[in-house]
């Protein structure tokens, strides 16, 4: 049974359809890369996926329930939503900390607020998740006083803070200089190796092809074609799955 399906998902904004029609589905444990040209819907879905924006029509399920239908979307009250939210961890493109709060604040806020546990045990996850991504010694910095790669780094970790079954991945290295990347795929390859499920829109063909498992190509709002990483990279049936991996990795 797939964690996560998501069946003919469809999303506007005033008269442009920016998807039209998304399916798949994935495994509890995998990671998929979504990949293809910017304004292709990438993001839209993402941000589907974690009740940002709502999409027209179409169903979000997980773990066989539905939890959204686009056809219902009038009856979804706020609270609701902020539940459904849980599901899915999202890590934006331009890291989004709270610049007056610490990094131990800026990763226990929200399970705070939310009383998911004792103070005490947020204030120990968020400890071993600093531990996780390499920034033990930076629990009393500020995000000013971090590099990009750190503050991406504590994005992830405040991310992972409410134990989501998903955690989605927006362009996470766009916004870093190259020498900076490095450091943070390092940490999505380690959770990897730790089967955390995952959704990631990136334009690092690289690491898209070594980390995941499954691999979406999107094009002008529909899913183009989709296979494990080997099937996509090195055999593409589209002709504009090719084209785009042949342009990108030159």
């Amino acid at each position: 049974m797939p964690i996560l399906e998501v069946k003919n998902l469809v999303k506007s904004f005033g008269k442009t359809e920016v998807l039209k029609g998304i399916d798949f589905s994935i495994e509890k444990g995998d990671v998929l890369s979504i990949i293809g040209s910017s304004g292709s819907g990438k993001t839209t879905l993402l941000r589907c996926l974690n009740f940002l924006e709502f999409a027209e029509n179409g169903t979000i399920a997980i773990n066989d329930k539905v939890i959204y239908d686009g056809s219902e979307k009038a009856k979804m009250s706020e609270q609701y939503i902020r539940e459904m939210r849980l599901h899915f961890g999202l890590v934006f493109q331009s890291f989004n900390l709270f610049p007056q709060y610490n990094v131990l604040k800026n990763i226990t806020l929200a399970p705070m607020l939310l009383k998911t546990d004792t103070p005490e045990n947020i204030e120990k996850h968020a400890l071993e998740l600093l531990e996780k991504v390499g920034l033990s010694d930076k629990l009393s910095s500020y995000p000013c006083e971090l590099s990009g790669g750190q503050q991406q780094r504590v994005a992830i970790a405040r991310a992972l803070a409410l134990s989501p079954d998903i955690l989605c991945f927006d362009e996470p290295t766009s916004a870093l200089d190259p020498e900076l990347t490095g450091e943070v795929l390092k940490v999505i390859k380690q959770l990897a190796e730790h089967d955390t499920t995952m959704i990631i829109v990136t334009h690092e063909m690289n690491f898209a092809r070594e980390v995941s498992d499954k691999v979406i190509f999107m094009d002008e709002g529909v899913i183009a074609e989709q296979g494990t990483a080997k099937e996509l990279f090195e055999n593409p049936k589209n002709e504009r799955t090719a084209t785009f991996i042949n342009t990108i990795t030159k």
